[in-house]
């Protein structure tokens, strides 16, 4: 298990380039099993969890060849069905939750799919009903082997058709959706996500041959091709990680520019963070952030306390929470921080409230931080990443805090934030992995 060894209390000063979005990349990643051809694609993170999505498609028999630093070419033209029936399989499955979305894709070409239950962070429960029902509708049958673990969907030939999902699930229209590109006929997804990066994969397919409208609203339209091309597709910067970098900057009153973030393409993050009292500029598409010495939250117009919450897009995404409650614990005023989504995400609290934080935990989805305004700085600690927004957000706090502070099972972060430790270093950071 690594550790992080953090020497706190340093002001940062330089540029980061936020890398590629995770969770898009998880997408596009399983759209090359849509065809046969070369499908090149830039700007690919190389975290943990994208690597091991990697790993698997070589094991069905993908040809993977990285081409430059983020750039792979992938062609999956001899794609092995046996490979569902192998140990290796089951373990590399059911490593990463982002292996659920290779279901679509090999349904819509081979009409099979199998993938044993997959992993992820432990941050509450995350239904896979969303994904099985909607290949239902296409016309496949679902079967759930209990004593294997295993998922099946089967289906001779899918069908296109109209459905009204229960849940703008992100992975679970862009499970549909892959599986819908290549049905026979029509399918209308209404309740669609529409984040960025499931627009990504929609314009991603469309370059392939595919027929999708509706793009950028939660009203898809997927007229049915028989089969798809190749393309080149980039990757946007990960959302994600600029909002973690606004927060560091914060907190530990740094100036920073985060270059090349793709503002047109942040929704409502910005504004967020702005209720939050962090001063910043737009410049081009940089985010440039001076030393925040203070910032002052925001009350609603009545004066009642700020209330940050999570919402499918074009709200707040869940994965930014931890990071707003880290920055929100040197802010001055109150604040209700409101994870809907899920249940288990606040728990890493208890080790801020160790650090001398000022929060009270209302209950598994809600939390009320009392800011300090720099009165009484968060001292050193000793912790460990329970997930990878959690982990990254204690980085953070280790790094504003007084003293030397260590963060186990930081492979969790490592999970979804590349190289971090080097990047941060380059700016003045006192980072060390042990």
């Amino acid at each position: 298990m690594g550790t992080f060894k953090i020497e706190g209390g340093h002001q940062l000063k330089g540029t980061l380039t936020p890398q590629g979005a995770k969770n898009e990349a998880l997408q596009i990643l399983a759209a090359v099993l849509l065809s046969p051809k070369k499908i090149i694609l830039k700007n690919i993170p190389e975290i943990r969890d994208i690597l091991k999505m990697i790993e698997l498609l070589k094991g069905l028999g993908v040809t993977v060849a990285k081409l430059a630093k983020g750039e792979y070419s992938f062609q999956a033209d001899q794609i092995n069905l046996d490979y569902f029936h192998t140990e290796e399989f089951r373990t590399k499955g059911a490593a990463i939750r982002g292996s659920i979305m290779i279901i679509g894709p090999l349904l819509a070409r081979f009409g099979i799919g199998f993938i044993p239950s997959p992993g992820g962070d432990k941050i509450g429960r995350r239904r896979l009903d969303t994904h099985f029902i909607g290949f239902e509708n296409l016309g496949a049958e679902f079967t759930y082997h209990k004593d294997s673990g295993f998922y099946k969907v089967e289906a001779k030939k899918l069908k296109g058709s109209y459905m009204l999902l229960e849940e703008a699930s992100v992975t679970g229209t862009a499970n549909i959706l892959m599986a819908a590109s290549m049905a026979e006929g029509t399918t209308t997804i209404y309740n669609a996500a529409c984040e960025p990066y499931l627009q990504q994969l929609c314009k991603m397919i469309n370059s392939m041959g595919g027929k999708i409208s509706g793009i950028g609203s939660n009203l898809l339209t997927v007229e049915g091709v028989s089969e798809l091309e190749g393309c080149e597709h980039t990757i946007l910067p990960d959302m994600i990680e600029i909002g973690s970098f606004i927060s560091l900057a914060a907190l530990t009153q740094s100036e920073i520019t985060i270059e090349n973030c793709r503002v047109d393409q942040l929704g409502i993050i910005p504004n967020v963070f702005k209720k939050l009292g962090v001063q910043f500029d737009i410049i081009d598409d940089n985010i440039v952030i001076p030393e925040n010495k203070h910032y002052e939250i925001d009350s609603f117009i009545d004066g009642s306390m700020m209330t940050i919450s999570d919402a499918t897009w074009p709200g707040l995404s869940p994965d930014l929470l931890s990071v707003i409650l880290v920055m929100c614990t040197q802010a001055k005023g109150n604040v209700l921080i409101h994870q809907k989504m899920f249940e288990s995400r606040l728990f890493f609290v208890d080790n801020l409230i160790d650090m001398g934080a000022q929060i009270i935990l209302c209950d598994p989805h809600r939390a009320t931080v009392m800011g300090l305004d720099r009165r009484i700085p968060l001292k050193a600690s000793t912790m460990a990443s329970p997930d990878i927004r959690a982990g990254v957000s204690l980085l953070i706090a280790a790094m504003s805090a007084q003293g030397t502070s260590t963060i186990h099972n930081i492979e969790q972060i490592d999970r979804g934030y590349q190289d971090i430790e080097h990047r941060l270093n380059a700016i003045g950071a006192k980072i060390t992995r042990l």
